[in-house]
């Protein structure tokens, strides 16, 4: 049986794709790669294809119709055999050294005495025209090379695993019922948000493995783009709100780090929506955080009257070019877009 199940979607991927498999077959029999063609109209077919006759063992080309990256990444849990399962998208790739360490702690893992759920390691922000690299790692936030609970998560507020940093057991996907929106951006949030009710046990790698290439000016997470995609945005916002309300929290850890994930997301919405500048965009942001006091009036108040709640609701023109203002030094400190 394969140890680890990569799921790589790809959408009109012909001119990066073989860099990100390339990285990935230094793994060997030891992996199953799940190249998804999601309804390319370029040649991504065809070099799925030509990776899968040429190592049969270890690829496998999964042609769809085009039904987005959450889909995609649907058909990868669906198709996976490893016993643990990790995406990786198809512009990205990985470090082979910090490869081999993630095999090989896995290997160990499954012989040891107790189920690991998930398995984090670093990932590396490849920022096009950046020569310093920005690397997400969580040494300060989580014990290192031992398997802990989420009562030794010590993540502060403005930093969360996500899906780059995340391995987990293929069968608590299938036992969460994981089924990500079609035709929807951001969906790597509920990717990392969704299964953490059911994960038990931990295991964290001080390894730089994922290269998450960001800069190109079509990508989803580009502000200019995300403005544009405004309302997938808010769709995955509120489909994170409906998930922790329907968890039955029995680990208060668990509840304090995934209501502080939610409160990031809702104000990544908030400032979207503002810098958008229109009053469709403000009247957006007000409709969801009602949506939110009705489903859940406790939620609501522990995200509007949070540090950032209150920061996103400032108010007037001058209260909002404030918050504006502090979004701007954040990003040019942690270097995202």
């Amino acid at each position: 049986m394969k140890i680890l199940s990569i799921a790589i979607p790809c959408y009109n991927s012909e001119a990066y794709m073989e860099k990100c498999i390339d990285s990935l077959l230094v793994g060997g029999e030891d992996v199953e790669i799940l190249v998804v063609n999601d309804g390319s109209s370029d040649r991504t077919a065809e070099i799925a294809d030509a990776y899968a006759k040429k190592y049969p063992t270890i690829v496998k080309a999964i042609h769809q119709e085009n039904g987005g990256h959450g889909e995609a990444v649907n058909a990868g849990i669906r198709n996976a055999s490893g016993l643990y399962f990790k995406v990786v998208d198809s512009d990205d790739w990985v470090n082979a050294e910090a490869y081999e360490q993630i095999l090989k702690t896995l290997e160990e893992l499954i012989r040891g005495p107790k189920t690991v759920d998930l398995l984090i390691s670093n990932f590396v922000y490849e920022k096009q025209g950046v020569a310093r690299k920005k690397v997400m790692q969580y040494r300060h936030c989580l014990p290192v090379n031992e398997i802990f609970e989420w009562d030794k998560v010590r993540m502060p507020k403005g930093k969360y695993l996500l899906m780059h940093s995340m391995i987990y057991r293929t069968e608590l996907l299938h036992e969460c019922g994981l089924e990500l929106p079609k035709h929807t951006f951001y969906v790597d949030n509920l990717f990392a948000f969704e299964p953490l009710p059911y994960v038990q046990n931990m295991y964290y790698l001080d390894v730089n493995f994922y290269r998450y290439f960001i800069g190109r000016d079509d990508q989803s997470v580009n502000e200019r783009v995300m403005i544009k995609r405004i309302d997938q945005q808010i769709r995955v916002n509120k489909l994170m709100a409906d998930a922790f309300h329907r968890c039955q929290f029995s680990n208060k850890h668990l509840k304090k780090y995934m209501l502080s994930y939610l409160d990031i997301i809702t104000t990544v919405s908030s400032i979207m929506l503002v810098r958008a500048g229109t009053q469709e965009a403000l009247d957006k942001k007000k409709e969801l955080m009602e949506y939110i006091r009705e489903l859940d009036r406790w939620l609501y108040h522990k995200l509007r009257y949070s540090v950032l709640g209150r920061a996103a609701n400032l108010p007037g023109r001058a209260g909002r070019k404030m918050f504006v203002a502090a979004y701007k030094v954040c990003q040019k400190f942690y270097g995202f877009n």
